[in-house]
């Protein structure tokens, strides 16, 4: 039986992706999008590298890296967000203090600048996620964010189907892309670099997002289509993590096999009662994911032109 208390996270890409280049669960609690991330606010893809600014390599930089993978280590080990999600609410505060923590983490290897901006992304991608699930009757909390993992919302209560989950989903990815095309835009108006590093790298966050494994946002959207989708998103995230050996993906992996586990284990009344949507509902998101599929690709593709030569 599904539970009421729902965490949706974005996964971010950040601190992995320097190797090669430089959401939503029933809360036990288990991992969505925010994106994060709910939380969401991305891992060892090439072309990330056209999206963040060149930065020397210092001998800190390389130690807070290496914090940062053992801190990720940590963060699965200790509860799924439970207990380092403590320590940042503070009170009525936690999105801003936890947004301000994770602008000084990221701002360690990309600048102040640029972190700020990918911090507003990943918000941007996140208040998609809590809109969208509010126009469906559920009501969300505020983001938190969790430096070099991403963010994360808390649905109060669970969709009453997979079509509402899948449109809580769709929400985060397609906001955060709308975001990345306005920094396009500003781009083009300014002529500043900047921009669409910025974008490129939003374009990144929210293509990432739209894997098709739980506990991402693509696995969400899928699910509502057939379940057993995940497992094809579980052997990409496999092909992934062999070329990456990024520990985000790793985690997703793991998050991704015990979702498909305990989705297969629930009692196949419950299943099939949460799972009852209209054919057209199916067709209609299925086509919506793949529109944005291509909209975060094709994005990511463009902005390699203005910054080939940087």
């Amino acid at each position: 039986m599904r539970e009421a208390h729902q965490e949706n996270i974005t996964v971010t890409p950040t601190q992995p992706i320097e190797r090669t280049t430089g959401s939503t669960e029933p809360l036990e609690p288990e991992l969505w999008e925010a994106p994060l991330p709910h939380s969401v606010a991305v891992a060892d893809l090439p072309s990330a590298s056209a999206g963040l600014p060149a930065q020397q390599p210092s001998r800190t930089a390389g130690g807070w890296r290496r914090f940062g993978t053992i801190g990720l280590v940590l963060f699965f080990l200790f509860g799924k967000l439970k207990y380092l999600g403590l320590i940042l609410q503070i009170g009525k505060f936690k999105t801003f203090f936890s947004m301000i923590v994770s602008i000084w983490a990221y701002a360690m290897f990309w600048g102040w600048s640029f972190a700020a901006g990918f911090v507003a992304l990943i918000f941007i991608h996140e208040m998609g996620h809590v809109i969208a699930l509010r126009l469906m009757g559920v009501p969300a909390s505020a983001p938190m964010f969790i430096p070099f993992v991403g963010a994360h919302i808390v649905m109060k209560k669970m969709p009453k189907n997979a079509f509402v989950e899948a449109v809580g989903a769709y929400g985060g990815p397609l906001l955060g892309t709308l975001g990345a095309i306005g920094c396009v835009g500003i781009g083009m108006a300014t002529g500043n670099l900047f921009w669409y590093a910025l974008a490129s790298s939003g374009f990144l966050l929210n293509l990432f997002n739209l894997l098709p494994i739980s506990p991402l946002d693509g696995g969400r959207i899928i699910g509502v289509i057939s379940p057993k989708l995940w497992v094809l998103g579980l052997l990409g995230a496999g092909v992934l993590f062999y070329l990456t050996w990024s520990p985000i993906i790793a985690l997703i992996l793991l998050l991704g096999s015990y979702q498909i586990y305990k989705s297969f284990k629930e009692c196949k009344t419950e299943r099939a009662r949460y799972y009852d949507v209209s054919l057209a509902k199916r067709i209609g998101m299925g086509f919506a994911f793949l529109f944005l599929l291509a909209v975060t690709s094709i994005g990511m593709l463009v902005m390699q032109g203005p910054l080939q030569g940087i």
